[in-house]
């Protein structure tokens, strides 16, 4: 065992680690270029199955049935496992971690269902012991502390601070999720507001601009064909069309969104022009646009600055200034020979 300790804790041998570590993370990086990964099976799926919740609570609403939570009649695939159900069940997870918004914040992720909620619940519950522990059998084991070994209560204030710190984890990881999923739909909504509106100016309605915008924005985000996929369901099976409009704003979390559906609320209240509120909003999404761009453009030149101090401008001056030097030595060099 204590060879074992030595020979992992040697310098030789963690060199090695670290060094096919990088290697194997040049690999993947370059590598993950050339593969091209596609989860539309998974997100048309999901949809399916909000589709399927959504009818199936239309036609209680019309029996006159009462639906206790909206999931009573409707088959989900559940993603989670039984003993992640039964963990959060018995320790009340739900009422440690979750509130009114936890369900809308995975929904931004696109993560639906309670199957990810469970998940969720259960990462947050188990990552800090994780994290403590592969902290704590660090510190006891593969860095004892030389030459003088620290005192184990030490040990045990660190796994315990790592653990700490390791229970916000899985809220990063579910942020760091939404900003990419929001910055997908954000980069491809301009786009979709001018397809929507050649589609309602050529007559189609609608939902059936929304399904066909879906069809063709997907190969540029398939996030936002997801989301405008389950609200043309929505449009087709609630009795109330401006709670979809509510709902799509409300799972992408976006402003620019929120503001057309706005717009496609008064419109659809009020029975003003569909397509002049769409007109109105992809002028303003083209000028919003490009104000980011200007601003992106004017926030080079400070970025630039500290690089061109650093790295640019010693090199300039090593180039324009060593011919002359060597000139001067080598002068000064034959003057005193």
């Amino acid at each position: 065992m204590d060879n074992f300790v030595k020979l992992v804790t040697s310098r030789d041998f963690l060199i090695a680690v670290l060094a096919a570590i990088a290697v194997a993370a040049v690999i993947f990086t370059l590598g993950n270029q050339f593969i091209v990964r596609s989860d539309m099976k998974e997100r048309i799926k999901r949809v399916a199955l909000e589709r399927e919740k959504l009818r199936a609570e239309e036609m209680a609403r019309l029996r006159g049935q009462q639906q206790g939570d909206g999931r009573g009649s409707m088959r989900r695939e559940d993603v989670s496992k039984d003993y992640m159900k039964r963990i959060v069940e018995r320790f009340s997870l739900h009422k440690a971690f979750a509130d009114e918004n936890t369900a809308e914040k995975l929904a931004r992720a696109g993560y639906r269902g309670q199957g990810h909620l469970t998940t969720y619940l259960f990462m947050r519950f188990v990552t800090p012991f994780g994290a403590a522990v592969i902290a704590l059998v660090y510190f006891l084991l593969l860095n004892p502390g030389t030459p003088q070994p620290r005192p184990f209560y030490l040990d045990l204030v660190y796994a315990v601070g790592i653990g700490l710190v390791g229970s916000y984890l899985p809220v990063l990881l579910l942020k760091n999720a939404t900003t990419k999923r929001q910055f997908s739909i954000r980069r491809a909504w301009p786009d979709c507001l001018d397809l929507m509106l050649l589609c309602v100016e050529a007559g189609m309605s609608v939902e059936h601009a929304f399904k066909r915008v879906a069809k063709e924005v997907g190969q540029q985000s398939a996030a936002l064909a997801e989301e405008l996929t389950l609200t043309t369901a929505e449009l087709a099976f609630l009795d109330d069309r401006s709670k979809a409009y509510d709902n799509l704003a409300r799972r992408t979390g976006l402003d620019g969104v929120r503001s057309v559906m706005t717009a496609l609320v008064q419109a659809d209240r009020y029975g003003t022009s569909v397509g002049q509120a769409l007109r109105v909003m992809a002028e303003e999404g083209r000028e919003q646009r490009m104000m980011e761009a200007e601003k992106k453009a004017a926030s080079l030149p400070p970025k630039l600055t500290v690089p061109l101090i650093l790295f640019f401008l010693p090199v300039l001056f090593i180039v324009i200034i060593s011919p002359a030097l060597i000139k001067v030595f080598s002068l000064g060099i034959h003057v005193g020979g």
